[in-house]
């Protein structure tokens, strides 16, 4: 789904209707339902009497609509992968009517160390690569093993692209001179004006800085097409640094120097960008008795896999979802 069904139009952004801000960090925001909007896939699975099972994916743990994934963890990312892997070949195990007949799960590393490390250092990338792998081969035997028709779709939730010291930039000296509440996502900062007759001197004042550039949030680009319901969540303005430039407060210069230290790394790695950076690009994998064996595919939004996902499970697919099946039905057998 698109920000528009969903809800969430940033990892941190302030709700004025609710007065409470939502923060990825914020375990108790996380797990309360009423910030979500539309029907999750575990959800829709749930509604069809299908069991899920959700191993750290965000609002996993929360109550949507009433409902939540029969079995589900609190995020915790000392758990190791050896540990997720092994929960989700027991889940397997399971009676057939316990069963889980979707399971998420979500490995972190390849994340951990692009941001440590940028995504450009080969020998750390190839070093966590291989590790991942590993373990991604053990749960690929283990559901060889259980003789289950399991299919298998590999994603990764984002790219990520190289940033700088050279190229942060200050977005609360910038912002001092001006009576406005933000917060920043380093790839986009949401600028909430006590008075919305500002944005004017707002604009102004802004006009002309090196390396951002100022987009209105009802821009669809940003919010995408479909209910109007949480566009008061997005700023009144945004702030959008330039490809290759990352937003920080003057505390995020002092973060990204020990950073640099504690890892020797003359470069880091960030994501949140819009998916026209092509930095931001995906990687999609899938594998199993419903699909076509030898496929390359070209480029696709991710909101497709939704509807994928439920031809295969063989369960309605909701209306207020963005994505269209026909994109990826191709690589489904049953469509040759």
């Amino acid at each position: 789904m698109r920000t528009a069904h969903h809800g969430l139009v940033d990892n941190l952004f302030y709700d004025p209707n609710r007065d409470q801000v939502y923060k990825i960090g914020n375990r108790e925001a996380v797990q309360d339902g009423s910030w979500y909007g539309g029907t999750p896939l575990r959800v829709q699975a749930e509604k069809n009497e299908l069991p899920a099972a959700s191993f750290f994916f965000i609002g996993s743990e929360a109550d949507i609509q009433g409902i939540r994934p029969r079995y589900y963890f609190d995020y915790d990312g000392t758990v190791s992968n050896q540990e997720r892997v092994s929960q989700v070949l027991q889940w397997y195990e399971l009676p057939e009517k316990e069963r889980p007949k979707l399971i998420t799960l979500y490995f972190s590393d390849i994340d951990d160390i692009g941001h440590r490390y940028g995504p450009n250092n080969e020998e750390k990338l190839q070093e966590a690569i291989h590790s991942l792998d590993k373990e991604l081969g053990r749960l690929f035997e283990g559901i060889k093993e259980t003789g289950l028709p399991i299919n298998t779709i590999l994603v990764s939730d984002h790219g990520m692209t190289e940033i700088r010291q050279d190229r942060l930039i200050n977005i609360q000296e910038m912002l001092e001179p001006f009576d406005l509440k933000y917060y920043n996502n380093g790839a986009l900062a949401h600028l909430y004006l006590e008075d919305p007759a500002d944005r004017k001197k707002v604009k102004k004042g802004l006009k002309g800085l090196e390396n951002i550039k100022l987009v209105h949030p009802t821009n669809k680009k940003y919010y995408g097409k479909g209910p109007q319901q949480f566009e008061d969540r997005m700023g009144d303005l945004l702030v959008i640094p330039e490809d290759g430039y990352y937003l920080v407060e003057t505390s995020g210069f002092i973060k990204y120097q020990n950073r640099a230290a504690m890892f020797k790394a003359e470069a880091f790695g960030e994501h949140g960008f819009h998916p026209d950076n092509k930095d931001m690009g995906a990687i999609f994998y899938a594998n199993g008795p419903a699909i076509r064996e030898g496929m390359e595919i070209e480029p696709f939004e991710n909101i497709h896999i939704f509807p994928l996902i439920c031809e295969i499970l063989g369960i309605p697919i909701p209306k207020e979802i963005d994505g269209d099946l026909s994109v990826l039905a191709p690589i489904l057998k049953v469509h040759q």
